[in-house]
């Protein structure tokens, strides 16, 4: 999940490169990333779910650790999808006020 992070703020940079906002930037970005994303994580959690139900073999010693992998997995899909581009958006908000207010004060 980590690397989907790191493709959907390039992506949003990218967009950013080409003279877009910063929410315009995001806009674009988020949801071309969303598909990638949530195929990623629907695999992984489908994958796991016999396992987490008590279906098939060692599922007694694979059960909870399915059910961690899949609460990991869910968690890391949201992290990605909203609070990234929030924490983008904020952050990125910040620096473009800091950078106008210290233009200002240099002319």
């Amino acid at each position: 999940m980590a690397k989907n992070s790191i493709l959907l703020v390039d992506l949003t940079n990218q967009r950013r490169k080409e003279g877009k906002g910063i929410d315009a930037a995001l806009s674009e970005a988020c949801p071309i990333r969303m598909r990638p994303v949530l195929m990623t994580s629907l695999t992984v959690i489908l994958a796991l779910l016999p396992a987490a139900l008590g279906l098939g073999a060692g599922a007694e010693t694979n059960g909870p650790l399915a059910v961690a992998v899949i609460g990991g997995m869910i968690t890391s899909t949201l992290l990605t999808l909203v609070v990234v581009p929030a924490v983008y958006s904020l952050v990125e908000g910040s620096l473009e006020r800091w950078r106008a207010r210290h233009l200002q004060l240099e002319d």
